[in-house]
């Protein structure tokens, strides 16, 4: 099974294929269930309203270059598989798929909600909300890329 190319135009739309990968039932293609990855991109998204753990503000001199290389790939969808994520960020393994996409839901709403502060991404630096949507969005698309619906209609 090959890697599907997706694109989002907003999280209700991340939030939306994960509810039909839930509901058709769906093949990995990758390493992380619909589960992980979920927790995986809600971890995230949180972070960006409650901040980054500490110690990964210790990259902040590589901004400028990531900004400048990944970043882009990762907005087109070009981004690398393989690459591996700070361990605070790698989830369980043993997580139920409907309540981590419940979880992730309501994440979503969360953030787009969100009118307060939001803090700079740990190797990509600070994004207004628009921006950080995009970013997470991609972020998604690259990994719900693993995964394809059990259905016929994929």
């Amino acid at each position: 099974m090959a890697r599907r190319k997706l694109k989002f135009e907003n999280l209700a739309e991340v939030a939306s294929e994960c509810e039909r990968l839930l509901q058709a039932g769906y093949q990995r293609n990758g390493n992380w269930s619909l589960a992980q990855i979920c927790n995986h991109m809600r971890m995230t998204i949180d972070s960006s309203i409650d901040g980054y753990p500490k110690w990964m503000a210790i990259g902040k001199p590589l901004r400028p270059l990531l900004r400048w290389l990944m970043l882009p790939k990762l907005l087109r969808g070009d981004s690398p598989a393989g690459i591996k994520t700070a361990s605070t960020f790698v989830p369980a393994e043993d997580l139920s798929d409907a309540e981590e996409v419940s979880l992730f839901t309501e994440s979503v709403r969360r953030f787009q909600s969100h009118t307060g502060y939001l803090h700079p991404h740990p190797g990509f630096g600070k994004f207004d909300h628009a921006s950080l949507e995009q970013f997470h969005t991609s972020h998604a698309a690259h990994h719900l890329g693993f995964l394809a619906a059990s259905e016929s209609d994929n």
